[in-house]
């Protein structure tokens, strides 16, 4: 620049650094990330043994709150029910796919027990208790000893006890209590495909494996129509309306995205499944569990390294052996229910057009995933006529079988 030319004015600001201070900022910035991944890791409670971590990955009205509370309520289990709901709670403009990132990121710090992630999510808050985690209660682990002692820790728990006598006891006793369990089981319904989470699955800070859970797409419609309030901002996510909240879907379009992102899933855990993930993904059917609850259970635990008790034997019995389908005031509860009747009431419930329309949408989920098509109202109210098809050999029979080694 030549004598007297003029500086621009939006470079005036700009400071001048020397070479040495630009070198000791670099030594500086290096030094602090040795450091960091020096540091020893979360502690594990058992001293050598290796923390599990499970993604119990699905989408709304699957099942996937009754799969929770299976691993909730063993005694080696730290279980959080959606800890990303924070993120689309604070971020409901943004997109799925643009939340996805921000949603890994906070569950890979639940997975090591760094609570702290949620600040960024909760700016509202203020009383820094346990009842600011969503859905708290349904943790036995936050109702049990050293978060709270409603419950001994070896007890089956209670949210309506829980809630009234745990809610007030410090948020940061959530930390303390995920690192003194073996098993930290988080349940998500925020993840679309399967690549997103490469990074968790590579991570050697992370044991993690992922259960994958599915169920008859005409069976989720149904149940989402008693939910359909309480499901509008996440549709709106799901549809990317830009903070738009989504309760009527006469188009069915939200269906048809998690139809699609199953297919996603499963297909990329089944066709070339990269090295890391063999041994470490497991597909349920919520139809598989609810006809044989405790061979399928015992199986699921196995595969997260849990064994099944004589008093969670007993639990699972009385859950899945109700004696009827559940009110819709428990849409969002796990209540002693028959489990066989629930995974069927569709065929009563729904009409056949509806029927027939979400059998177009996702024609390709119920292929991939082993439920038949109907193609009457005959044929749908006719319970004869099992419209799931038993698990064989297959492409997906590593997947479907116990973790490998």
């Amino acid at each position: 620049m030549g004598v007297g030319a003029k500086v621009p004015n939006h470079c005036m600001w700009l400071p001048r650094v020397s070479n040495s201070a630009v070198t000791a900022l670099l030594l500086a910035q290096t030094c602090l990330l040795l450091f960091l991944v020096s540091r020893p890791g979360p502690s594990s409670p058992s001293g050598s043994e290796e923390r599990v971590h499970v993604l119990v990955l699905s989408s709304w009205r699957s099942g996937s709150s009754f799969v929770g509370q299976l691993f909730s309520q063993h005694p080696d289990v730290f279980y959080l029910m959606e800890p990303a709901w924070h993120v689309w709670a604070a971020l409901s403009h943004g997109s799925a796919s643009a939340l996805h990132m921000a949603v890994r990121d906070l569950v890979r710090s639940v997975f090591l027990c760094d609570m702290d992630v949620f600040d960024a999510y909760m700016p509202w808050r203020r009383s820094h208790n346990l009842s600011d985690l969503f859905q708290w209660a349904v943790s036995r682990a936050l109702c049990s000893p050293p978060a709270c002692s409603a419950f001994p820790r070896g007890a089956i728990s209670s949210e309506a006890v829980c809630k009234p006598l745990c809610a007030r006891r410090p948020f940061g006793l959530a930390q303390e209590a995920c690192r003194s369990y073996s098993h930290v089981v988080l349940k998500e319904v925020r993840f679309f495909n399967l690549q997103v989470l490469y990074p968790l699955l590579r991570d050697p800070a992370l044991n993690l494996r992922i259960v994958h859970l599915v169920r008859d797409p005409r069976a989720v419609l149904r149940s989402r129509e008693q939910t359909v309030k309480a499901l509008a901002r996440d549709n709106g996510i799901v549809l990317g309306t830009n903070g738009t909240w989504v309760e009527a879907d006469p188009g069915l379009r939200v269906v048809h995205e998690v139809c699609r992102s199953h297919v996603r899933i499963a297909e990329a855990a089944a066709l070339k499944p990269p090295p890391f993930l063999r041994g470490r993904y497991r597909l349920v059917r919520f139809e598989d569990l609810a006809r044989e609850p405790l061979a399928e259970i015992r199986a699921l635990y196995a595969f997260a390294g849990l064994s099944l008790t004589p008093q969670l034997e007993a639990w699972i019995h009385n859950i899945t052996h109700g004696t009827g389908p559940g009110a819709r005031r428990e849409a969002f509860q796990t209540s002693s229910r028959n489990a066989l009747n629930v995974s069927q009431a569709w065929r009563h419930a729904l009409p056949f057009a509806k029927i027939r329309r979400v059998q177009e949408l996702c024609a390709g989920a119920l292929q991939l995933l082993g439920y038949r098509p109907v193609s009457s109202e005959v044929e749908q109210r006719d319970l004869a006529q099992d419209l799931v098809v038993p698990r064989g050999p297959s492409s997906f029979s590593w997947a479907w079988g116990s973790a490998m080694v």
